[in-house]
């Protein structure tokens, strides 16, 4: 079995210790505060709407009835349980090829990406819209979010993209470490199961990323 580093000590997000597990590249805690960071993606335009969301400048929409129940949170569960079994399935269906060329596994893992920004995205919009008819602040929360979702789509489709090019590095680094081991008594082809693995691993921690703002504004449309 190929072994790949298992470094600890840096805090992020799942995804980013993931990512520098299997890429074994050193990644520094950040210096700048995030607010600060965040401003270096904002256009000046980009701050003017987000200046008017703040200050309740965009439309609210009218007060509307609760629904019953909560029936965003059980959406939610089901969009999340559709991705993950959709992960799944594919890592089972690419498992019975068993092939070793990455051109295959980027294909798939460039699917599931665009699955879940259909999935995600809508759920996303759908719950704006129930927060947007609770109260005043509700609104603006939801109209600031809308802000939010342009100005970071672009930042966020540059850098979950850049994924698959790591994986791939992943894949040729176990793949010539086995091939190393040909003359051992190691069983040839064991890293692929493993690369499969480490690959279900990194979609499942990319869909909880994607799933943040979910969670949040679900978090205030209970809380209202």
């Amino acid at each position: 079995m190929v072994q790949v580093s298992r470094r600890t000590g840096f805090t992020g997000s799942a995804l980013i210790r993931l990512l520098a597990r299997l890429t074994d590249i050193e990644v520094p805690e950040p210096k700048q505060a995030f607010a600060d960071r965040l401003s270096q993606w904002l256009g000046w335009t980009d701050a003017i709407s987000l200046s008017a969301a703040l200050n309740g400048g965009l439309a609210a929409s009218s007060s509307g009835a609760r629904a019953a129940g909560n029936p965003e949170a059980r959406e939610c569960e089901r969009v999340r349980t559709a991705i993950a079994n959709a992960i799944a399935e594919d890592m089972h269906s690419i498992a019975r090829d068993n092939t070793t060329d990455f051109a295959a596994y980027r294909r798939r893992y460039h699917a599931r990406q665009q699955a879940m920004q259909t999935s995600i995205g809508p759920l996303r919009g759908r719950l704006r819209s129930t927060l947007a008819t609770r109260s005043p602040d509700m609104a603006r929360l939801a109209a600031v979010d809308v802000v939010m979702e342009q100005v970071l789509s672009a930042q966020e489709h540059r850098l979950l993209g850049s994924i698959p090019a790591m994986l791939e590095k992943h894949f040729k680094r176990l793949g010539q470490a086995d091939a190393n081991l040909a003359d051992s008594d190691a069983e040839p082809g064991a890293w692929l199961p493993v690369f499969r693995k480490d690959m279900h691993d990194v979609l499942l921690a990319e869909m909880e990323i994607r799933f943040q703002p979910v969670e949040g504004l679900l978090e205030a449309v209970r809380a209202s």
